[in-house]
């Protein structure tokens, strides 16, 4: 089973720690070091803000990903239960940000590259779970509320087992099922 890092929306508040710590992962703490006006800020996860809820939108690294089924360029590829996208053989087609049922793939400018045609060379990007860095995913490890999970096989049986309990006091609840209350 792939791994994947699932925000609880009851107790994110928001702040976005999750994606500067993003940010200082993949490209190191030059960030802070160089003029802001000449970085693109690009994290690999999106954090959602309603009225009254937020919460990170990341790749949930699928089993069968939709988006290496419509990759033309062969540059989505699955390794150790990631799905992961080598930027250099994409495309910019965006087909896989379409496919994508979560909208956790975005398109960036990478830098200042060009296409042939003068315009900026669009990728597509996504969360990576942090591959080949120590300590597994950054935003998981910052969370100041510890919104941030990593879900792996034993803790998505965990979690599907207290749903299940859970239902089963709901339906057994006598002023659910209809019964007299004693």
């Amino acid at each position: 089973m792939n791994h994947y890092v699932q925000g609880d929306p009851l107790l994110c508040i928001g702040c976005r720690t999750c994606t500067i710590a993003c940010v200082v992962a993949h490209e190191g703490k030059r960030i802070f070091e160089i003029d802001p006006d000449g970085y693109d800020f690009h994290p690999r996860l999106k954090v959602i803000k309603t009225w009254s809820v937020s919460v990170p939108i990341q790749c949930k690294h699928c089993e069968n990903p939709a988006c290496k089924a419509v990759c033309r360029s062969d540059a989505i590829s699955t390794m150790d239960g990631k799905v992961l996208i080598d930027q250099a053989k994409c495309i910019g087609c965006k087909s896989c940000a379409e496919a994508c049922p979560f909208g956790a793939i975005r398109m960036v400018a990478l830098g200042f590259e060009v296409n042939p045609d003068g315009s900026r060379r669009s990728v597509a990007l996504k969360c990576d779970l942090c591959d080949g860095l120590e300590g597994g995913p950054a935003c998981k490890r910052v969370c100041p509320t510890e919104a941030l999970r990593l879900v792996d096989e034993d803790g998505l049986s965990h979690s599907l087992t207290l749903k299940r309990q859970n239902t089963l006091k709901a339906a057994s609840a006598p002023e659910l099922c209809g019964r007299p209350q004693p």
